[in-house]
Order: C-alpha cells, then sequence, then structure tokens
C-alpha cells in the first residue's frame, strides 16, 4: 500500500506531462498538417473528415506559367536578396560601432532601430506607402525593398552588434600592435570572427522579406506581386490546395534556416544583445 502511494505522484506526474506534450505537439504539427493534407487533395466536402479524392492535380496549377506563381516566387525571392545586401550594407558598420560599449547613446541608437516594432505594422506601412507615393517609389520593387528592409534592420542590425560584442579585443588589439591599420584589423580578425552571427542575421531579414505581406501590399500592389499576396489571394477566392501549395514553398526556406541558426548562432552571441 505504502509502495503503491509512494508512486501515484510520479505517475501522475507523468500523465500530466505526456498530456501537455501531446496538447502542445497538436497546437505545432496539426495546422501543418493541415495544410499538407490540402497540398495533395482534390476534392474536400463536409462533413467529410478526410478530402474524399486525393492527388496533385493542384501541383500542376501552381507550376504552370499562366498562374504566376513561380513568377512571383521569383520576384520575392529577388526582393528578399536586396534585402538582405542593403541591410547588411547598413548593419555591419552600424553593428560594429554599437558594439562599443563607450559609445556615446548606444542604448538610445539601438532603442532607434526598435521603433518600427513597437506600432502595428499596418499603420506603419500606409504611412510609408503615403510618402513613398510622393517619391514615385509605389509599385516599384525599389518602394517594396526598402519596407521590407525597415523591418529587417531591427534584427540586422541587433544580431551584428551582438556579433561583434562577442569578439575578444585582445585579438583585435594584438593585429594593431603588428602594425595592422584599423581597417585591415576589422577585416582580418572582426569581420570574420562575426561572421556566423552576419550569416544568421542575414538569414532572419531574408525571411522577413520572404515572408512580408502588408508592406508589400500596401507598397507594391498591384505591380508587385509576391508569393505571400498570392497566397492570401488563392486562399480569398477558396483555393485552400493553391493557399497550402505557395505555403508549403514558403515553409521550406524557414526549416532551412533554423537548422542554420540552430548550428551557427550560439546561445553567447544573442546574450550579447543590448549589453
Amino acid at each position: 500500500m505504502t509502495l503503491t502511494h509512494s508512486r501515484l505522484p510520479g505517475f501522475v506526474g507523468g500523465t500530466v506531462r505526456g498530456v501537455l506534450i501531446g496538447l502542445l505537439a497538436v497546437a505545432i504539427f496539426g495546422p501543418l498538417l493541415n495544410m499538407l493534407i490540402w497540398t495533395v487533395t482534390e476534392a474536400w466536402y463536409f462533413p467529410a473528415k478526410l478530402p474524399v479524392r486525393w492527388g496533385f492535380a493542384f501541383w500542376s496549377k501552381v507550376f504552370r506559367p499562366e498562374a504566376g506563381a513561380m513568377r512571383a516566387l521569383s520576384t520575392s525571392l529577388l526582393i528578399a536578396v536586396m534585402t538582405v545586401i542593403l541591410s547588411l550594407a547598413v548593419a555591419i558598420p552600424a553593428g560594429y560601432a554599437l558594439s562599443k560599449r563607450n559609445l556615446p547613446f548606444r542604448s538610445l541608437f539601438l532603442l532607434f532601430f526598435l521603433l518600427p516594432q513597437a506600432f502595428p505594422t499596418v499603420a506603419v506601412h500606409l504611412n510609408i506607402a503615403r510618402i513613398f507615393y510622393g517619391l514615385g517609389l509605389t509599385g516599384t520593387i525599389w518602394g517594396v525593398m526598402l519596407v521590407h528592409a525597415i523591418q529587417g534592420l531591427v534584427f540586422a542590425v541587433w544580431i551584428a552588434s551582438a556579433s561583434f560584442a562577442a569578439i575578444n579585443a585582445e585579438q583585435v588589439e594584438a593585429a594593431r600592435n603588428l602594425g595592422a591599420s584599423p581597417l585591415r584589423a576589422f577585416m582580418t580578425i572582426s569581420l570574420p570572427l562575426a561572421a556566423p552571427g552576419l550569416m544568421a542575421s542575414a538569414i532572419f531579414v531574408f525571411l522577413i522579406s520572404l515572408d512580408e505581406f502588408s508592406g508589400t501590399f500596401f507598397v507594391g500592389v498591384p505591380d508587385v506581386q509576391t508569393l505571400p499576396l498570392t497566397m492570401l489571394n488563392a486562399a480569398l477566392e477558396g483555393n485552400y490546395q493553391i493557399a497550402s501549395i505557395t505555403a508549403l514553398l514558403l515553409l521550406v526556406p524557414s526549416v532551412l534556416f533554423m537548422l542554420f541558426v540552430e548550428r551557427f548562432l550560439k546561445a553567447d552571441v544573442l546574450s550579447s544583445v543590448g549589453k
């Protein structure tokens, strides 16, 4: 009797943990499973619990030239690459400067890069669209790229700052003592050591740009069509198969990103952010 009672709390605790893990798995993988089912569904009518006809007919529709999905994907990739280049061009010098603890108003500058995230994105993008309209940037890839860069710079600058801050200053000082100029010490010591963090920030920005919707909608429509816009249009029209297939295309880079971050972006780099 005593042994049975002593095992009861452990049994209850294990059951509760199992239930919680199961609920978490359903919350995470349930929508993904539903999306995957829709990608191979040709007919699914209420009240059927599963599709009444399976197949890949909608895959051929998505990849047809007249569907525009592949053209939208190429546009999304082009904008994402341009956004990464612009963001890194700003984030590398800014992050290097902000990594210095004695920089005046350092915390204020870091806060400045967070400001776009402090307001609803729809309100921010709507007002950006009004400004860009006066500058002739609406309906252009350059305008969409600038909107995406505003979102991506938050992560790019903070991660770049953390990456440079994690570098041992003695290594840079040793290079300077051996006669290296500040630029040479930066190019041969600081930049290679910060490269993993910079690569991770580039992937952050790339995925933010690839998945960005509201900024593209307010600035780019109707001339710039990206894959998220194609996915939304398909969903609004009730074409859940096409919407799910395009969502799956967007999911692949995200999975690759998580694998990359797990490999290169370590906890000690992230812990330096904001210090």
